[in-house]
């Protein structure tokens, strides 16, 4: 029988060279270390990676976009929009270094957006809750729930993410600011401490002590403390104090946001204390909380001061 020309889809498939997930993995993840990104993203890729594969039955390197859309269909089905849109992030931070060092010949990704989804109102604190969780943890008169209150205050104080202060080092410490190392964007950022603060975070060093770690904020056993006993102490804090919002230190970073808008600073300020790499979070903040627009416009007006 007489050869084609032209080799069918199968027989280039044979020809061509090719490489599987796990070779995939491996040449993603060395160039995430390259990069020297945070271990917290390489164990999130990961994640979401096993994900994935629990909705795809072939390799993730042979996925087309029919198959990311399969994935999205059936997900939905199980998951919240965020929880999509977070795998969907994922994959497509793997697919676009496949595609950009031609791994693959097509991107799966280059056409699939994000779900859309309903922006949900960002808890805060007012002031009553603030008083009523101060008095919640000052009842207790111990080692611990005076490290929480120091703890409090430094996160409505700064704003810093629960990831950047269980980072901070006692050395860290100088008067009025806390130098930030353990950021998310990994740049250095220096934060400010009202004189309340200077002054329960002084009488917390003191009563620390000399330990073997040197991070500033410690558990009952002289250990450094961990993200998720923060977490899980302020859940139980505002429980006690009968705050029926989520008390944790996300929202502390949230009425910080907050109030610092109210009292009339500048998004690049705010973007600038809270880390943020870019003006979108920080602009979704000033368009919840900031003044009344009605009442920028009488102020500002431009036809305002003219004698027409």
């Amino acid at each position: 029988m007489k050869r084609r020309k032209e080799l069918t889809e199968e027989e280039l498939k044979i020809i061509k060279k090719t490489i599987n997930d796990d070779e995939a993995f491996e040449k993603f993840f060395r160039n995430c270390y390259l990069k020297n990104l945070r271990p917290a993203t390489v164990e999130y890729y990961k994640n979401e990676f096993h994900g994935a594969k629990k909705f795809i039955t072939k390799q993730l390197v042979e996925c087309q976009q029919r198959d990311i859309e399969e994935l999205i269909l059936q997900s939905k089905k199980l998951m919240k929009v965020t929880t999509i849109n977070t795998r969907l992030r994922a994959l497509r931070s793997f697919y676009n270094y496949l595609h950009k060092n031609k791994l693959i010949e097509t991107n799966p990704m280059k056409n699939i957006k994000l779900l859309r989804d309903r922006q949900k109102a960002i808890e805060t604190l007012d002031n009553k809750e603030i008083e009523r969780l101060i008095k919640t943890i000052r009842k207790q008169k111990s080692f611990v729930s005076f490290r929480d209150e120091v703890i409090l205050l430094v996160f409505l104080d700064t704003g810093v993410r629960l990831s950047e202060l269980v980072g901070i080092d006692v050395e860290d410490i100088r008067e009025n600011k806390i130098i930030i190392r353990r950021t998310k964007n990994l740049f250095e950022r220096t934060v400010y401490l009202s004189e309340i603060t200077q002054e329960q975070l002084r009488r917390y060093i003191a009563i620390r002590g000399d330990v073997k770690t040197k991070r500033l904020f410690i558990n009952h056993d002289n250990n450094e403390l961990k993200p998720h006993s923060i977490q899980t102490q302020f859940t139980k804090y505002g429980k006690k104090a009968n705050i029926n919002k989520r008390v944790s230190p996300h929202t502390f970073r949230h009425t910080m946001a907050k109030r610092m808008i109210m009292a009339g600073v500048d998004a690049f300020t705010l973007m600038t204390i809270l880390g943020h790499s870019d003006m979108t979070i920080t602009k979704r903040y000033v368009n919840l909380w900031g003044p009344d627009i009605e009442q920028k416009h009488k102020q500002y007006g431009a036809l305002k001061g003219l004698k027409l």
